[in-house]
């Protein structure tokens, strides 16, 4: 049994009531359950899965140790995380990208 930690942004309150259901809310949106075994993290993903239908901006993240993922950490995803999580060397890197206002100026030639 791991830690899983759940993550969601702009979903609709039903995921919030299930989620509150199985783990602790620790701040609004984020869900933590120390002991959880694989078995009920799979029924709470499968549900979120199912439920999911990809409204604009929403999003869940999941996540837990896996010593068999890159860095010992497994991540699911649904909707459109604001980062992009890759995996470099064994380790995840969680990568935004700028908005253009804040994007570097070009060095003049």
């Amino acid at each position: 049994m791991a830690m899983t930690v759940v993550v969601t942004r702009s979903v609709p309150l039903r995921f919030r009531g299930f989620l509150a259901s199985c783990m602790l809310e620790i701040g609004p949106g984020i869900y933590t359950s120390p002991r959880m075994t694989k078995g009920v993290r799979e029924r709470v993903w499968a549900v979120c899965c199912d439920w999911f239908d990809n409204a604009a901006d929403a999003s869940i993240l999941m996540t837990w140790q896996d010593e068999a993922a890159p860095g010992g950490q497994r991540v699911v995803t649904l909707g459109t995380p604001p980062v992009d999580l890759r995996d470099h060397e064994g380790v995840i890197l969680a990568r935004s990208e700028l908005p253009a206002k804040h994007s570097p100026k070009p060095s003049p030639p």
